[in-house]
């Protein structure tokens, strides 16, 4: 009898705990308190449509369309488009502080701004492809990453690369609506 009473005194914390992490597992957002208000960022996210040109003997990589998206500390943002060249008029908005808390977390809790520079190189045999950079300055340490898309290269691009993508991608998309 003391023997089922101390198995099951003993297993109460465990059931708890277990509940603990599957609730953190589980979890999908990304947790905003590593956030505090004297964090100072700065998002720069540019996109390049690139495609290669041959000029009969060598050969040279132009942009065809280029997206640039700056995100200030005050939520300001500023979308410039270079098609072919030619410079479109710049669409300027903001962000509320929900969604550039969100971004700021997202940076400071998935350890992007660790992420080493490595290069990204262009699987040969591409013709057509995107390359993106995101600079990121947080609170005066800056960290830049360039990368192509994973179909255009033989390397891969880490997941927290693409999170922060799909978050920059969904503000463009907001603009341009």
């Amino acid at each position: 009898m003391v023997r089922i009473s101390l198995i099951i005194v003993g297993a109460i914390p465990v059931i708890f705990a277990i509940l603990f992490a599957v609730s953190l597992i589980t979890h999908q957002e990304i947790p905003t308190t590593a956030v505090v208000q004297d964090d100072k960022i700065t998002i720069e996210y540019t996109k390049h449509q690139l495609k290669l040109v041959s000029f009969g003997v060598s050969e040279r990589t132009g942009s065809q369309y280029t997206e640039i998206l700056t995100i200030k500390n005050d939520g300001e943002i500023k979308y410039s488009v270079v098609e072919e060249g030619y410079q479109k008029p710049d669409k300027k908005s903001t962000i509320n502080k929900d969604k550039l808390k969100k971004l700021t977390a997202l940076i400071k809790e998935t350890g992007f701004m660790e992420i080493p520079t490595e290069s990204f190189p262009v699987r040969d045999g591409v013709d057509n492809y995107q390359k993106s950079t995101i600079k990121v300055t947080l609170n005066g340490q800056i960290r830049q990453i360039h990368w192509v898309e994973q179909n255009a290269t033989d390397k891969f691009i880490p997941p927290i690369i693409s999170m922060i993508e799909l978050e920059l991608d969904q503000i463009i998309n907001q603009l341009i609506e």
